[in-house]
């Protein structure tokens, strides 16, 4: 028994359940790592209060913007041709670590010389050196970890993961009961982001000792071509999550900043359910690319499977916003609901466009998402530009709906041109099962019954429409538990 589930779990034999193996993994690794963390979020927020708690969002937000430079897409560049090819990844790795240090070195000094100009609020200020080296710490822990996945091991980056979470809330509870500061608890992030680093470096620490050897100046320039596709859609996502604290801290007060980023927070945790399944997929999709009928069947199951979360997780998010509030972070935050109801709604479109994004670059088509990265950042600029100074932080929220909504449509059309998929037939299940979901939250919220006891019945009872219905998809992901369970 043992050996089958180390076999299962710790070896790659076929694709398939490589996958399903690489999915776990990184399912364990990041739903164990965000609980464990979430605790010193929720913590801070209520100990530090909105303002505190936003001082140290908007600082945050600030220097992840701009450190999104010092990668600028290298680490998926090494996944993907390491993929393809395991006895180039040495070289890459020399390569793009001397490019990821010069470009960090100087993302840093520009970032120093141009906050002055954009940071108006001296307790901000005064956090941006320390966040700066832990975001930079954090920048390296990730491109260390982007050699595991070339390798399609990703239970190494699982147990990094919750290493380095587990550093993080031992740093910042320790940090927050003897000084109860946000200066505090960067530096509590700070230590434990550089244990996560280490740690994540060692599986490769044999690539230093030839460095100078493996390092190819000649890969310089294919590795900044093939970077800057996907560096400008991360640019895009950096700005999609950050400008908005950014813009709510030029417009309105700095606590709005904390009880936006409070809601922020929740959303981020929901969103790395996309964000794992479309990295489990990825070394997938770039072998799949050259057989079409493989690779579009395999992005309409991805898309499916997504939509079959994200649906009722919008719903349930939007009519449960006060409550989840809450729940999590007291009275203190209730103050932010309405933007996180809204922020909610953007789960559908914003599960999908990972996968579509990820299927494109797979597809070597990079300079295609150009237009999308342009529409991203100018939407989300022009439209927080016109909410937030009317609308406060709820404005943000539709700044971030409407804009993640209008590209995600783009987006999909630019990949229908190259793959034949279709989903509006299939979708019908699912869209069934919400509307039930929907009557059973809007119901039961209107007799009253705990938020708990609503999320639970709700999930109950959508989980059961889609059996009654026999949802092929719900099917082949329920079926094995079910099976397993009845077996035990």
């Amino acid at each position: 028994m043992l050996k089958r589930v180390r076999s299962l779990l710790l070896e790659n034999k076929t694709t398939r359940q490589t996958i399903a193996k690489n999915t776990f993994w990184l399912f364990f690794g990041n739903i164990s790592s965000r609980l464990i963390k979430a605790g010193i979020i929720i913590y801070a927020a209520r100990i530090l209060g909105a303002e505190d708690w936003g001082v140290f969002s908007y600082a945050l937000s600030l220097a992840a913007f701009f450190t999104v430079f010092t990668d600028f897409g290298m680490s998926t560049v090494i996944t993907r041709e390491s993929a393809k090819d395991l006895s180039v990844q040495e070289k890459y790795f020399a390569t793009s670590l001397v490019l990821k240090i010069a470009m960090t070195i100087v993302s840093i000094a520009v970032f120093l010389a141009l906050a002055p100009l954009i940071v108006k609020q001296k307790a901000v200020m005064a956090l941006l050196p320390i966040i700066i080296l832990l975001v930079s710490l954090d920048g390296m822990r990730d491109f260390a970890a982007s050699l595991s996945r070339a390798w399609e091991k990703m239970e190494i980056e699982a147990a990094i993961q919750i290493l380095t979470n587990i550093a993080i809330v031992i740093g910042g509870f320790v940090a927050l009961y003897y000084y109860q500061t946000s200066y505090a608890l960067s530096v509590g992030y700070t230590i434990g982001v550089g244990i996560g680093m280490l740690a994540a470096f060692h599986p490769f620490h044999h690539y230093f000792k030839n460095l100078k050897q493996t390092f190819d100046p000649k890969l310089i320039k294919p590795i900044l071509h093939a970077s800057w596709p996907i560096g400008m859609l991360g640019l895009m996502t950096a700005t999609m999550l950050n400008t908005d604290t950014i813009m709510i801290g030029w417009f309105r007060d700095i606590s709005e900043v904390g009880y936006y980023s409070a809601g922020q927070r929740i959303a981020q945790i929901i969103f790395m359910v996309p964000a794992l399944l479309t990295t489990a997929l990825f070394p997938s999709f770039a072998k799949f690319a050259f057989d079409k009928e493989r690779f579009g069947k395999a992005i309409e199951k991805s898309l499916l499977i997504l939509l079959m979360v994200g649906i009722p997780m919008a719903i349930g998010g939007a009519f449960l916003a006060k409550d989840i509030m809450y729940i999590v972070y007291g009275d203190q935050y209730l103050a932010g609901s309405l933007a996180f109801a809204i922020m909610s709604l953007t789960f559908i479109s914003g599960f999908i466009a990972p996968v579509l994004g990820n299927a494109i670059f797979a597809l070597n088509k990079e300079k295609q998402l150009f237009t999308y990265i342009a529409l991203g950042i100018g939407g989300n600029f022009l439209f927080n530009l016109i909410f937030i100074p009317v609308f406060g932080i709820a404005g943000a929220a539709l700044s971030t709906l409407l804009n993640q909504t209008i590209i995600t449509i783009y987006l999909s059309h630019k990949l229908k041109k190259e793959v034949t998929i279709s989903i509006r037939k299939k979708l019908a299940n699912i869209l069934t099962a919400s509307f039930i979901l929907f009557v059973a939250v809007f119901g039961l919220s209107l007799l009253e019954f705990n938020a708990i006891v609503i999320i639970i019945a709700a999930a109950a009872a959508y989980g059961y429409v889609l059996h009654l219905l026999q949802e092929p998809i719900f099917v082949e992901v329920a079926n094995p538990i079910f099976r397993r369970i009845k077996s035990t």
